[in-house]
């Protein structure tokens, strides 16, 4: 599995050809705060619902989740390999990690 470093996504979203992202945590998690763009897919959901999220088996995805600790992103990376999805990275460090560095975040609460 691939791992991409926090300054390495900036850089893809900033870029204006972003990854897709995958929060891969309960949907409450997600709707508190998640990465911009990001789509909200736990780790458990990945086998049924990674082909309506994620057609394109060749685009890019990044999987993240809360922190390093956390183990969600690895599992669902390691899944979506296992569905056939050639460029998978994690963001192992998380969303945590994103947030201390002041990164945006976006929120569906209102």
């Amino acid at each position: 599995m691939r791992r991409i470093t926090r300054d390495e996504l900036k850089e893809k979203l900033e870029a204006g050809l972003p990854p897709t992202l995958i929060e891969a945590l309960p949907e409450k998690y997600w709707q508190t705060a998640h990465l911009p763009g990001a789509l909200q897919m736990d780790y458990t959901e990945v086998k049924e619902r990674a082909h309506k999220l994620l057609p394109d088996k060749d685009a890019q995805v990044v999987v993240y989740c809360a922190s390093r600790e956390c183990q969600n992103s690895s599992k669902a990376a390691r899944t979506l390999e296992s569905l056939g999805y050639k460029e998978v990275y994690e963001y192992e460090e998380g969303k945590e990690h994103w947030i201390q560095a002041g990164l945006p975040i976006e929120s569906e609460e209102g």
